[in-house]
């Protein structure tokens, strides 16, 4: 793996307005000043619960959503405010809605061919068909099935044609937005697999994107955990995962089912009182409202990401050196 930055952003931001039950307004911070690197060939994994700000992220990168402020760097180039129209065959992006993201009045040639057509419209029928042909047979699907429409797919049939539209254009970065969420478990390890046969076979750099701990942890080289549009911690994988060093991280790893019933039972229950207050504070740590280890600290002052390991970071002011758990 290439260690160079294929992609960083710096203190992007991303707020929203919006009206409470009362009607009255109000700002929603979904991305709060994050900074992260992901180098080529990499797999950088971003987990955290629904709404934390995930996918507002992965799609400001993008720029299918125009961040408010911070800095957009690809392969060297700032394209903050640059016209996309040279980066959209190289940046791409997995939809978590396999069904939705396909057109569902056109054949799955026509869906593959989209791409091709647009940025290589010197080809033929023939090496249209040969094109959409292969890139089936890529993913895993037989060639016949390119006259059919998305409906007679299951699930994990459309998520692999949405994955050989993506690579048509032969991108360099994907943005994986939840692939395998609304899939059953045995699809979410056939799709989770062929990624990964991807990533070696064409030298792609993913953001995985998910809310699964456990499946983030097989696919991605690191890991950013993400709490209310703040990047919590961040590390190689194997590091957050064996040793976290943040209360919200451990939480995370709290929540992830045990197939052992007896492991499950003995293992400790951390349970959120129905009164905790979920209210985002102006200052101080987000988290500071449920965290076991609050200080004062905590309410007035905005942790920082701060190493505690070599190379992992922690957003907290009581983290220390990680201890295995």
């Amino acid at each position: 793996m290439d260690n160079s930055p294929l992609l960083s952003i710096n203190d992007l931001r991303k707020c929203y307005q919006i009206r409470n039950k009362a009607g009255r307004k109000s700002i929603l911070r979904a991305v709060d000043g994050v900074s992260l690197n992901i180098a080529k060939g990499e797999t950088l994994g971003l987990v955290g619960e629904s709404g934390c700000g995930k996918t507002t992220l992965g799609r400001t990168i993008l720029r299918l959503i125009e961040p408010d402020s911070g800095s957009i760097f690809y392969d060297g180039e700032d394209i903050t405010h640059a016209h996309m129209r040279p980066y959209r065959s190289k940046m791409q992006i997995i939809f978590q809605d396999h069904y939705g993201s396909l057109d569902p009045r056109c054949r799955i040639k026509d869906i593959v061919a989209e791409g091709l057509r647009v940025n290589k419209p010197g080809l033929s029928k023939a090496e249209l068909r040969q094109r959409v042909s292969g890139l089936l047979e890529s993913v895993g699907l037989d060639p016949e099935y390119a006259y059919r429409y998305p409906h007679e797919f299951s699930g994990g049939q459309q998520q692999r044609v949405g994955i050989a539209r993506v690579l048509a254009v032969d991108p360099e970065f994907i943005v994986c937005d939840e692939p395998v969420s609304s899939l059953d478990v045995s699809y979410q390890a056939q799709i989770i697999n062929l990624l990964m046969e991807l990533k070696a076979k064409f030298g792609l750099t993913y953001l995985f994107i998910s809310h699964d701990l456990s499946v983030v942890r097989h696919i991605s080289d690191r890991i950013g955990v993400m709490y209310l549009g703040h990047l919590v911690e961040y590390g190689e994988s194997e590091d957050v995962v064996l040793t976290p060093a943040h209360p919200y991280t451990k939480a995370l790893l709290d929540a992830i089912p045990i197939p052992d019933p007896n492991t499950g039972r003995s293992r400790e229950r951390k349970l959120i009182e129905e009164s905790a207050d979920f209210s985002i504070p102006d200052v101080g740590c987000r988290y500071c409202n449920l965290c076991p280890l609050v200080i004062p600290d905590c309410f007035d002052v905005t942790p920082e990401l701060r190493e505690v390991a070599p190379g992992h970071l922690c957003a907290c002011h009581v983290a220390t050196q990680p201890q295995g758990m």
